[in-house]
């Protein structure tokens, strides 16, 4: 326990969120928090879901790189909002930044069957991308697009809050796990993140471009059906 100048004790855990929350604020751009005083009625329950529907609100007409220019649509994620498996991938393709939903070209109809394979439907997980905008020419997302864009999938992952996260792909697991380390080093582990496991397998465009990564995605998809089933 701390307390502050007035001798109100605070709970260290308590203050170390209301930082985190503070912090997050303001990466989104928000000059200024209230924190409204306790009153005597019962707490307002909110949902995960109209979390994210408040997030969705916050972020939809985003400017904060270049990429809102060329944008036709943000595309913020989608799916169970109390979701147990969280799968992120790096940025909208043209059929993404076209519909603003993640993962709907012939790239999403593979990834629907992969999700199936482990005996989930599509509308039980959660699927978000690094970036809410589409790289003009599908190239890699930049560092500058990437260090103003983390923080919403940040609060994502926190709402959310999934058992486990599944990177697609080497821009999202070298981002996520912060390490420049191939995308074959850091496959086939259950890596920690933020005490959740992360597990890396191939984005299922690059499936589609090479037929010979279908076995060894098929064996990260088995592992990360034994990791869901033990909890």
């Amino acid at each position: 326990m701390g307390s502050d100048s007035g001798g109100l004790k605070i709970d260290k855990e308590v203050l170390q969120l209301l930082r985190r929350f503070i912090a997050q604020q303001m990466e989104l751009g928000f000059k200024e928090v209230y924190l409204t005083p306790p009153t005597h009625r019962a707490p307002v329950r909110i949902t995960s879901r109209q979390r994210l529907e408040e997030l969705y609100e916050r972020v939809k007409y985003c400017q904060r790189c270049s990429l809102a220019k060329s944008r036709k649509n943000l595309v913020f994620g989608e799916g169970n909002p109390r979701a147990d498996l969280l799968l992120v991938g790096e940025a909208p393709g043209a059929e993404e930044d076209l519909q603003g939903r993640p993962f709907v070209g012939r790239a999403g109809g593979l990834l629907t069957k992969m999700i199936e394979a482990i005996d989930l439907r599509r509308e039980e997980v959660y699927i978000a991308n690094i970036l809410k905008c589409r790289p003009p020419g599908n190239r890699d997302p930049l560092p500058s697009e990437v260090a103003v864009c983390r923080p919403y999938l940040d609060q994502q992952i926190e709402i959310v809050n999934p058992k486990i996260i599944c990177a697609l792909g080497r821009v999202a697991a070298q981002t996520l796990l912060d390490t420049t380390r191939s995308l074959g080093e850091l496959r086939g582990f259950v890596h920690p993140f933020r005490g959740r496991k992360l597990l890396v397998t191939y984005h299922p465009a690059a499936l589609l471009r090479n037929i010979h990564l279908k076995r060894p995605a098929w064996e990260d998809m088995k592992l990360l059906r034994g990791q869901l089933e033990r909890g």
